[in-house]
């Protein structure tokens, strides 16, 4: 009889959770050519990706425009009707998954691409209702498919990793009636971090990591802890307001480290886990 030690390294390796946004700007090649990079090098690596800037080209030529909800505490998400959910699905599962794996599979790195739908791999409730602010006043907005990631497949993670694939996920998730539903990928990507008992959490976007006056990159800063969080949504701009709070809930949820990166350049992924960027500790 084999025993299979909890600490044996063959059996239990490091995973790494990456999510690379969906914003302007950000260079997907130079982030598969890292990622690539590193599984060659015996890394785990699960990758999730955003895909808002697409999603909104391709909603706007189709003649229905992108609407954003802004809540009560500042922090903004898409409206996604009937309509908005199947462009956002099409361009998110279809065609922004499709082509990192693709990136990926010339690499070399043997990608499966899934959707949190697929084997109900992100589920949670789907909301009845958003509170927004609308002309200053708040409103309740109703015939939304938004939602919160509560639960992760992790078995069906660790079964791909355990085979050898790198896992290429985006939204959207899969509601507990068994609905699709959008959610955001950066508390998604914390979630799949949790559940992974990932020891980082590398968060890319089209700005160098977590600056304290955007869009001044020289404000960003270095080093942050988890007590000082709730300080950082305080001037944390736009989407980054989501991007805290997913580092925040990953760091409760056990993972050691979350590090903002820079899409934008070579090697960025291997320079967040070596410290460069925003890291964020417990």
């Amino acid at each position: 009889m084999t025993v299979i030690s909890e600490i044996d390294p063959e059996f239990s390796p490091q995973i790494t959770v990456v999510k690379v946004g969906g914003s302007a700007g950000i260079n997907y090649d130079l982030v598969c050519d890292d990622i690539a990079a590193l599984v060659r090098k015996g890394e785990k690596i699960v990758l999730v990706h955003g895909g808002s800037d697409e999603t909104n080209r391709v909603s706007t030529a189709l003649g229905h425009p992108p609407q954003v909800l802004t809540s009560p505490q500042g922090y903004t998400s898409r409206f996604t009707d009937t309509e908005t959910l199947d462009i956002f699905c099409m361009v998110y599962a279809g065609k922004m998954n499709t082509r990192i794996v693709e990136r990926l599979q010339k690499r070399g790195t043997n990608a499966v691409g899934l959707s949190g739908v697929d084997g109900r791999l992100l589920q949670g409730p789907r909301k009845s209702s958003v509170r927004s602010v609308v002309n200053g006043k708040q409103v309740l907005v109703r015939d939304d498919y938004t939602g919160k990631v509560e639960t992760v497949n992790d078995s069906l993670l660790h079964l791909l990793l355990a085979a050898g694939y790198t896992p290429v996920i985006s939204p959207p998730a899969i509601s507990t009636e068994g609905e699709a539903i959008n959610v955001d990928g950066d508390r998604a990507s914390a979630m799949i971090a949790r559940a992974l008992g990932a020891r980082q959490l590398v968060i890319l976007s089209n700005v160098p990591g977590l600056l304290r006056t955007f869009p001044d990159e020289s404000t960003l800063i270095r080093q942050l802890k988890f007590t000082n969080l709730d300080e950082a949504l305080g001037f944390a701009e736009g989407r980054m307001k989501k991007k805290v709070l997913g580092a925040s809930e990953a760091l409760m949820g056990g993972v050691e480290q979350v590090i903002f990166g820079d899409a934008r350049v070579a090697g960025c992924v291997s320079a967040c886990m070596q410290g460069q960027g925003t890291v964020i500790t417990r």
